[in-house]
């Protein structure tokens, strides 16, 4: 029969150096995760030249791994509370490296006959996307097992947050291996650190505090409780009847709509739109990922702090309309604004706003189900992607056909709509028997 990954109550009071060194091996996940998505949007400058690709056929390339991603979402969340988190994103971790580096022989590989260019490299993107769909509810998984409901927001931003990291890096080091090395090389590397990362995962991490290989004091007094029971089926009909459920999915899927503009089109509407050169571009590029690596945590310790004040719902609600609704300001003073310089200010803003509400989305999550955190995030990221998926092909054909600025604007009206959403989001909805079979 198979076993879950949920842990009793009293197992989420972990030792604390323990869960330092599960949230920092996630952190660095996360870092790796951004870099292996975000390089392609800089590497698209030289790609696209020497593959003869349009802004259209790039859009697409960029579209298909997040609906890769999108749709198998809920596949990588069901597989976290099924199988733990240690052989999960171990798997993922080698499947999106694997075809991170095959992006660099897309279009001389046997696919290309067939497929042409364009659909090889599709393809290929939408197989790395599926890769990356069980790392962020794997992650939820694991911050609701390692951690106490207090501290989750906290926790996930910390993981989470390592997107402003790889984010941040990816345009300036691969702008500068692309112009040294050439843009295949800068696949090759990612590669590589994303296989060595899951050594490390496999060899460091644990499901939860009582399978862990270096056991204190405290979690031998833990290891008594029992951790493990049957995983019960998803309960999809009670699911459809809590509301919050899928105003957080909608919700979410505004925020992906806006963080995929920033994810795909950002370094290009420096270089191309702004003036920006290769190499200066990939610089600035770095600015609002910076702003996200402070801006997660950070609202991930606030909506702890103000759920423990006020409630739950009242704690992550006002992070969630407050950052949503600054994010909407920032980016439509960014996209009208004359100066490029105070155009990547408020649009850095911006992306530190959206960001600042991770910690609410994700917290609730755990809040409604601690028992399917990891299906019920799948789910959500699903949301966000679906929005996502739209995003990188829209944008330029917006752009095109009227302006940059239009197609800004957009952005900053979805992140007001997200943030509208949370009038209706409240994570004290909680499903009942959640350890019931469906």
């Amino acid at each position: 029969m198979s076993q879950t990954a949920s842990p009793s109550p009293i197992e989420s009071s972990s030792p604390s150096p323990l869960r330092w060194l599960i949230l920092g091996l996630l952190f660095s996940i996360s870092v790796v995760t951004y870099i292996d998505r975000v390089n392609i949007s800089v590497t698209a400058r030289q790609m696209m030249p020497a593959l003869g690709l349009t802004d259209q056929e790039m859009g697409w390339i960029f579209s298909a791994f997040v609906v890769g991603y999108a749709f198998f979402q809920i596949p990588g969340g069901w597989l976290s509370d099924r199988w733990g988190v240690r052989i999960v994103l171990t798997i993922a971790l080698i499947w999106w490296s694997c075809f991170t580096a095959w992006t660099a022989v897309a279009a001389t590989s046997f696919l290309a006959g067939p497929l042409g260019i364009v659909g090889a490299l599709a393809l290929i993107r939408f197989l790395l996307g599926i890769g990356e769909a069980a790392a962020l509810p794997t992650f939820n998984r694991a911050v609701t097992d390692w951690l106490p409901p207090h501290e989750r927001g906290l926790g996930i931003g910390i993981a989470i947050g390592g997107i402003g990291v790889g984010a941040a890096i990816t345009p300036p080091i691969t702008a500068w291996v692309m112009v040294n090395y050439g843009w295949q090389t800068a696949f090759y590397l990612s590669s590589a650190l994303g296989i060595g990362l899951a050594v490390i995962w496999w060899l460091l991490a644990a499901d939860r505090p009582t399978s862990h290989p270096r056991p204190t004091s405290s979690t031998s007094t833990l290891a008594t409780t029992p951790a493990q029971k049957p995983q019960p089926s998803i309960p999809w009909k009670r699911l459809r009847q809590i509301s919050t459920v899928w105003w957080l999915m909608l919700s979410y899927g505004c925020l992906g709509y806006v963080a995929y503009v920033y994810m795909s089109w950002f370094y290009l509407y420096l270089v191309n739109e702004r003036g920006f050169s290769v190499l200066r571009g990939g610089l600035f590029a770095a600015a609002p990922f910076l702003a996200i690596l402070l801006s997660c945590p950070l609202g991930g310790w606030v909506t702890d702090r103000l759920a423990a004040k006020h409630g739950v719902t009242i704690g992550r609600r006002i992070v969630g309309m407050a950052g949503m609704g600054l994010a909407a300001l920032s980016i439509a003073i960014g996209a009208l604004v004359e100066s490029p310089y105070l155009a990547i200010t408020c649009l850095s803003f911006g992306a530190g706003w959206l960001y600042f509400t991770i910690g609410a989305y994700w917290s609730s999550i755990s809040d409604l189900s601690p028992v399917h955190a990891g299906s019920l995030s799948g789910l959500m990221n699903m949301g966000a992607n679906l929005g996502g998926a739209v995003s990188p092909t829209l944008t330029p054909w917006i752009a095109q056909q009227w302006g940059w600025p239009a197609s800004l604007g957009l952005a900053a009206f979805m992140a007001l709509l997200g943030g509208f959403m949370w009038f209706r989001i409240n994570p004290e909805e909680r499903l009942t028997g959640d350890s019931a079979p469906d």
